[in-house]
């Protein structure tokens, strides 16, 4: 876990933010869905991690990008990147874990929504104060899981 340089941020108060960007490939497909996305199809994603601090550590830092590389993008090494993501019910699943394909499961859909909050959640769970995660599925198309003032929302972009 990481030890936060201060205390959450207050909504009315300046903050200090750092972002760090990783880039990820991933296949998925989506359920339910009635466009050309329902089909297996991969993507060179790009994922910004925004973390925000009112106050800075001893070395005059929000947190060290090292401890965000060493912790955050090595999940999505090891966890996302080079994998089909999708939904645990998809039918696919059983096939490629047949064939030895890498798949990460959700509980949702794998939506650029989804993964932007499954990211949000992972780097908050390892002691990170993430205020936004944006995943670019496109180099025209991304998706926000962000904190606000009343608490998580999710908003497009």
């Amino acid at each position: 876990m990481i030890k936060p340089a201060g205390s959450n941020p207050s909504p009315d108060r300046p903050v200090f933010k750092v972002c760090r960007e990783i880039d990820f490939c991933y296949g998925h497909r989506l359920l339910h869905y009635d466009g050309k996305c329902k089909y297996p199809h991969g993507h060179n994603g790009r994922v910004e991690i925004e973390i925000s601090s009112e106050r800075l550590d001893q070395r005059g830092m929000v947190v060290d990008f090292n401890d965000i590389k060493r912790v955050i993008q090595k999940w999505i090494d090891q966890k996302l990147d080079h994998r089909m993501l999708l939904h645990h019910e998809d039918p696919l699943v059983q096939p490629l874990k047949k064939l030895g394909e890498p798949v990460f499961l959700m509980k949702e859909n794998p939506t650029a929504e989804n993964i932007a909050k499954l990211i949000f959640d992972y780097a908050s769970s390892q002691g990170f104060f993430v205020t936004q995660v944006k995943l670019w599925e496109t180099f025209h198309s991304f998706a926000v899981y962000e904190r606000s003032k009343e608490g998580v929302s999710e908003s497009l972009g």
